[in-house]
């Protein structure tokens, strides 16, 4: 399935925090998937192609991402984008959903269920920031970059050389890079780095990564009874396999890790099967 072919399920809503694109695909309980930093909902399409026939499946662009647009003075610290989730369940009225989150879209979720945990019927975090792995430090030396405001001027050329942006910004979370296809790349990349407009917001958006509101949330999390499932790549060099371990640990409603072995950051696009296996595990055995 191309692109344009699933962005026939493709919508966009109003809300007090702007206006945001989602892919909305499929009937039933709502599953609703958050993605991190440099992809968008596309990163769900694999799994939500399992799913739709039993699930209404919601993704939603971040702001700046995907086809969700940016506000010049938009904030996007973590907090901030907890927010947009919120706002996107108000305006689809949504009131009790199955969170799925990969990546930063991970640190958003624990922001959420720690400020609406009656919002959630459950959880599940996949390798994502934790507790103060924000930036991890694999990732810092972009952080360092942007807070120098260098991101900028450098990055932009990628926007242009889809097969160079791949490898760059995406070898490291894939076994297989190649398996990601062009197609999804420049709808990743030309959101973030196609203007110098959109590259100044990136930077933005880089550089404003600090642990201060997950850490504020923490003593929240230690008191959510959520279901929570947390299924983690083992080969993800921004997000060691300890902190999977650490939500477990953290959270009274999580009870079990699953191991992805050799799984690194997205393998919920790569190794979808495999999330979607125990997504319908989990969620069956609350049924």
């Amino acid at each position: 399935m191309t692109l344009a072919e699933f962005d026939t399920r493709r919508k966009t809503v109003d809300t007090d925090r702007g206006s945001v694109s989602y892919l909305d695909s499929g009937t039933g309980r709502v599953a609703f998937f958050i993605h991190g930093v440099g992809t968008s909902g596309y990163l769900w399409r694999n799994v939500i192609r399992q799913l739709e026939g039993e699930r209404r499946c919601v993704a939603l662009d971040l702001p700046l991402h995907g086809h969700t647009p940016a506000a010049p003075d938009q904030d996007f610290t973590l907090g901030a984008l907890a927010d947009v989730v919120a706002a996107t369940c108000d305006a689809l009225g949504l009131l009790e959903v199955d969170v799925v989150a990969n990546d930063t879209g991970g640190a958003v979720a624990q922001i959420f269920a720690a400020r609406h945990p009656d919002r959630l019927s459950s959880l599940t975090l996949t390798n994502c920031e934790t507790h103060d792995n924000v930036p991890p430090k694999a990732f810092l030396p972009a952080v360092l970059l942007a807070r120098a405001g260098l991101l900028a001027r450098i990055a932009p050329p990628l926007a242009r050389n889809v097969s160079r942006a791949r490898k760059l910004l995406y070898g490291s979370g894939y076994q297989n890079v190649r398996s990601l296809p062009e197609e999804v790349v420049a709808s990743y990349v030309e959101p973030l780095l196609g203007t110098h407009d959109r590259a100044l917001l990136f930077q933005r958006w880089i550089a404003s990564l600090h642990p201060r509101d997950l850490l504020a949330v923490e003593s929240d999390l230690a008191a959510l009874e959520v279901p929570t499932l947390v299924v983690w790549g083992t080969g993800d060099v921004f997000f060691r396999t300890k902190w999977a371990y650490w939500l477990r640990d953290l959270i009274p409603g999580a009870r079990e890790v699953v191991e992805i072995r050799g799984g690194k950051l997205f393998f919920p696009d790569e190794r979808a099967r495999e999330l979607v296996v125990e997504l319908r595990r989990f969620w069956a055995a609350r049924s």
